[in-house]
């Protein structure tokens, strides 16, 4: 197997437990409309898709609906307030982006989330540009994921070959956009990945159970 010249990550599901202030902004918009909360549990494996998630199982609403834009915009506002009040690393990511980089392995990550929301996080949380040496998003090309364009923006920002990175995410969209960016895939077993088929039918190269098994993968001790 070639060597990997950079691990590329996806942000929300992967790296970072943003439930909390996903599903928090959406109880915010169903207590203002007279409706019960919903539970983190329940909510959880939707939060992969954003916005279009947490108001497609949360308030049953879809982009094609009427009115869906202005709803859209509602809950981006209101998440900006609480971008930060309760997410985090997933604990056991911070001991792997250690050992990565103790071993110097390049490392970048890659979300849909917009570039507004993005970067004041990863900067709060000491990801970008402290460590991750390229955050791509949503709105840094043309396209977002399942395109392979944001990966392969990621590749040349790290000058790797696209066919030496690896990319690990938590929702099928992320291992098509790798695959279709000719990188291998792993797939963040632990994230947010309920809500959609099982992980052994998304063609990634390997499903990983915790973020350790990273370093397995790697070969790196």
């Amino acid at each position: 197997m070639p060597a990997v010249a950079a691990v590329l990550f996806d942000l929300d599901g992967t790296l970072v437990d943003s439930a909390p202030d996903l599903v928090g902004t959406l109880n915010d918009m169903r207590e203002a409309r007279g409706l019960a909360v919903m539970s983190l549990l329940t909510m959880r494996n939707h939060c992969g898709s954003g916005a279009r998630g947490m108001l497609g199982e949360g308030l049953n609403l879809r982009p094609t609906d009427t009115g869906y834009a202005a709803l859209r915009d509602e809950f981006l506002a209101l998440y900006a307030q609480r971008l930060l009040r309760h997410t985090r690393l997933f604990d056991p990511v911070e001991p792997l982006l250690q050992t990565l980089d103790a071993r110097a392995q390049p490392w970048g990550i890659v979300t849909n989330k917009a570039m507004r929301f993005a970067h004041p996080l990863c900067q709060a949380l000491a990801l970008h540009p402290a460590r991750a040496a390229a955050l791509v998003c949503g709105d840094s090309t043309p396209h977002t994921k399942p395109h392979p364009a944001p990966l392969l923006e990621a590749a040349r920002l790290l000058h790797c070959d696209p066919a030496m990175c690896v990319y690990v995410g938590d929702d099928p969209r992320d291992i098509v956009a790798g695959r279709a960016a000719g990188m291998r895939t792993l797939v963040a077993g632990w994230g947010y990945t309920g809500a959609a088929p099982p992980t052994s039918t998304w063609g990634a190269d390997a499903v990983l159970a915790t973020p350790d098994q990273l370093l397995n993968w790697l070969d790196l001790p």
